[in-house]
C-alpha cells in the first residue's frame, strides 16, 4: 500500500490522519503532519452495523430561478466607463465593493457575467444600471395605477 501523502510504500499498518480536513491513510513519517483519526471498527459477524442517518434531501435549484432580469450585453463597457468617470483604477473599484481585482478585470473584459450580489454592489457604487428592462415591462409600469384586486386580498388572507 502507498502513502496517500508522499507516495512511499507503507511498511506495517497505515495510519489514518486528518490533514486540513482530509482523512488520509499515510506512512508513519507523514502521520506527524496531521491528527490521528480512530480506525473504523469492523462489525461483529452476528451484529448489524447501525444505519447512518439519512442526509436531508435538498430540492434542486435551477439557475433560472435565481435570475432577477437579464444583464445588458455591454455591461463591461458600462462598468469601465463609469469607473473611469470616477477616476478609479480597477483596484480602487474592487476595494470599494470589497471584491477581488481579478473579478473586476474579468467582468470588464466581458469574460464573466456578474452575479446578482456583485451586480447590485456595482450598480450602487457606480450609479449605473446593468439590467435590461423589456418594452413590455416598461409599458406596464408607466401610467398604470396599481390597485388591490380581489385576488390580492385572497392571497393576503391565506398568508
Amino acid at each position: 500500500m502507498q502513502c496517500e501523502l508522499c507516495g512511499d510504500t507503507i511498511r506495517g499498518s497505515p495510519k489514518r490522519v486528518n490533514i486540513e480536513g482530509a482523512v488520509l491513510q499515510v506512512c508513519l513519517k507523514c502521520a506527524r503532519l496531521g491528527v490521528e483519526v480512530a480506525q473504523p471498527r469492523p462489525a461483529a459477524p452476528g451484529r448489524r452495523a447501525p444505519a447512518a442517518p439519512a442526509a436531508p434531501q435538498r430540492k434542486g435549484r435551477d439557475i433560472f430561478d435565481l435570475m432577477v432580469g437579464e444583464v445588458v450585453d455591454d455591461f463591461g463597457e458600462r462598468i469601465k466607463r463609469a469607473r473611469i468617470e470616477k477616476n478609479w483604477t480597477q483596484k480602487d473599484l474592487a476595494n470599494e465593493i470589497k471584491e477581488r481585482e481579478i473579478l473586476i478585470k474579468k467582468i470588464e473584459k466581458g469574460d464573466l457575467i456578474p452575479e446578482d450580489q456583485v451586480r447590485v454592489k456595482l450598480e450602487k457604487t457606480l450609479g449605473i444600471s446593468l439590467l435590461e428592462v423589456s418594452d413590455d415591462e416598461a409599458k406596464s409600469q408607466k401610467g398604470v395605477r396599481i390597485s388591490t384586486t380581489l385576488g390580492d386580498i385572497i392571497k393576503i388572507k391565506r398568508e
